[in-house]
Order: structure tokens, then C-alpha cells, then sequence
């Protein structure tokens, strides 16, 4: 039953077993959970991505093992939590909510350093995780601009 409720949460509610794009939809599941906490303000929203990180991190390592395989694409939970990075003090309006969201999935696939690296850098779940939430830092950062500039 562990083992059960570990994948589920590792890729997302079983959403990352999508054939097209795992790593999209997991992100796209990403969107409600944003919704969900975000009229808790910003600490609600960190409390979320403290909690999908601390619990994502084992989950993301175990499923990884139990595939046999290294960052396998069912795995989503990082793609939810650097998500929730991304939105970390944006309303939940709905150009916010699509500009992160396309924001993360560029800096996501692109990968920019040390972004990569770190997925390299650390085993098992941790790597899993880390260059999602480090593309989420980018994707922060460049939604903070867009804010200032446009919205």
C-alpha cells in the first residue's frame, strides 16, 4: 500500500503516466494545487512547495528505483513543485497562472545552467527534484520582470 501511495504522489495522482508530454501535464496539474493555496497568500503557497519537496523528494527516489530507470518520465512531483515555485507570490489570476506556467516549461526543457548540472549533480530524488525547482527560481524571476514590464 506504501508503495501504491508513493507513485501516486510521485507522478502526480497518476497524470505523469500520460503518453504525450508527462512533463506538461504534470505541470498542468500543478495548476489547481496553485489555486488551492494561493488565498492562503505567499505562506501558503511555501508551506505547498515545502511540503511536495520534503515528500517528493523520497517519493521521486523510490519511484526512480522501483523503475529502474534514472529521472523516469512518469515522475512529476518536481515538475509540480518547481510550478509552485514559479507562482510563489503571483495572484491567481489568469495571465499569471499561464505566463508561469509557460515560463516554467521553457526554462524546464531549456535547462539553462546550473539548472542541468544540478539534476546531475545530486542522486535519486534529489537530483530529480533540484533542476525543477532551480528552473522554477528562473521562472520566478523572469515572471517578477514580466510584471514590472507588462502586467
Amino acid at each position: 500500500m506504501w508503495r501504491l501511495l508513493t507513485r501516486l504522489f510521485a507522478t502526480g495522482l497518476g497524470f505523469g503516466y500520460s503518453p504525450l508530454i508527462p512533463g506538461t501535464v504534470g505541470t498542468l496539474v500543478a495548476i489547481p494545487l496553485f489555486l488551492f493555496l494561493a488565498p492562503g497568500g505567499t505562506w501558503a503557497v511555501a508551506a505547498g512547495i515545502a511540503v511536495v519537496t520534503v515528500l517528493g523528494v523520497p517519493a521521486a527516489g523510490s519511484t526512480e528505483k522501483a523503475m529502474g530507470t534514472r529521472d523516469p518520465k512518469p515522475v512529476v512531483i518536481d515538475e509540480i513543485a518547481g510550478y509552485l515555485v514559479t507562482m510563489a507570490g503571483s495572484p491567481a489570476d489568469a495571465l499569471h497562472v499561464a505566463a508561469g506556467f509557460f515560463l516554467f516549461r521553457f526554462f524546464d526543457i531549456l535547462k539553462p545552467p546550473p539548472v542541468r548540472q544540478a539534476e546531475r549533480l545530486f542522486p535519486g530524488g534529489l537530483g530529480i527534484m533540484a533542476d525543477d525547482l532551480l528552473a522554477g527560481c528562473y521562472a520566478w524571476i523572469f515572471l517578477r520582470i514580466l510584471e514590472v514590464l507588462f502586467l
